[in-house]
């Protein structure tokens, strides 16, 4: 169940405010609600001064990339398409708890010339206030790299940015929450392409018949399927056809996390006095 605060118009002002003071930015865009947003305002405060980026790679399923490119398209803003290489790097897919630093690493050494060569002042993403208290190695990139995040700098969380998308009239602003294909292989286990493949097509079968949130944790042969708690019921209802799709796509085993969806679940492997 999406949580969805009032609009809170002060931090949404402060948020336009920063990205006004950028000047011109680059916009690390992914079609999620966070990115979104921060496209929307840039666009608004800075016109042709605001460029959206998109990068493709095996981590990311080819059906939110082309939702991206809809709503990018609907926005009139110039679409920069890019692809990156992480899934080739060996401190990536070896899927240390660092994992997601290299990602970023390897995202922002791609966009940064291209930022220079349009003659851009700033590189921006959607981190958000929430990202502050979770496991953000990724986020530790950009602060070195002196990226821009405007919608954290402005205090605003998930719940502040869904409302403020809808009461911008973005399409996404309750759009589930999407982390790359890499987040559900438990870290240790070596991240390869057809296990980001395999994924991707569980997931994709499992929203066909109607699940919006949905996360398949791979453990080898055995997928562990998480959904909202309220969704379980009708999982086990689908039981049969839910795993004949998941043994279609490579699974032996299908199991149902009872506990349902939660973000950042795999760190608990490894995080202590969880």
């Amino acid at each position: 169940m999406i949580q969805l605060d009032r609009l809170d118009a002060t931090r949404l002002d402060q948020a336009r405010g920063i990205v006004r003071d950028l000047g011109s930015v680059l916009v690390a865009y992914s079609g999620g609600v966070d990115s979104s947003l921060l496209l929307k305002l840039a666009l608004e405060e800075l016109g042709d001064g605001a460029v959206a980026v998109l990068a493709s790679s095996p981590a990311y399923p080819e059906s939110e990339q082309e939702e991206a490119r809809a709503l990018a398209q609907s926005l009139g803003a110039r679409l920069v398409e890019v692809t990156t290489s992480e899934v080739e790097l060996e401190a990536y897919t070896r899927n240390n708890p660092d994992r997601c630093f290299h990602c970023k690493e390897e995202l922002f050494d791609t966009l940064e010339p291209i930022q220079h060569d349009l003659g851009l002042a700033h590189l921006a993403y959607g981190a958000t206030a929430d990202d502050a208290g979770d496991h953000r190695p990724g986020h530790g990139s950009a602060i070195r790299r002196g990226v821009r995040f405007p919608l954290l700098e402005a205090g605003m969380g998930k719940s502040d940015i869904r409302a403020a998308a809808r009461t911008l009239g973005l399409p996404n602003w309750n759009k589930p929450s999407f982390a790359c294909l890499s987040s559900r292989i438990p870290h240790g286990t070596p991240v390869t392409v057809a296990a980001l493949r395999q994924i991707e097509a569980a997931e994709q079968a499992l929203k066909a018949i109607g699940f919006r949130q949905v996360r398949v944790r791979h453990h080898g042969d055995v997928a562990r399927i998480e959904v909202e708690p309220a969704e379980i019921p009708h999982l086990v209802d689908e039981r049969d056809r839910v795993v004949e799709l998941l043994r279609a796509t490579g699974y032996k085993f299908v199991s149902v996390d009872l506990e349902g969806y939660s973000s950042g679940s795999l760190n608990r492997v490894w995080k202590t006095g969880q």
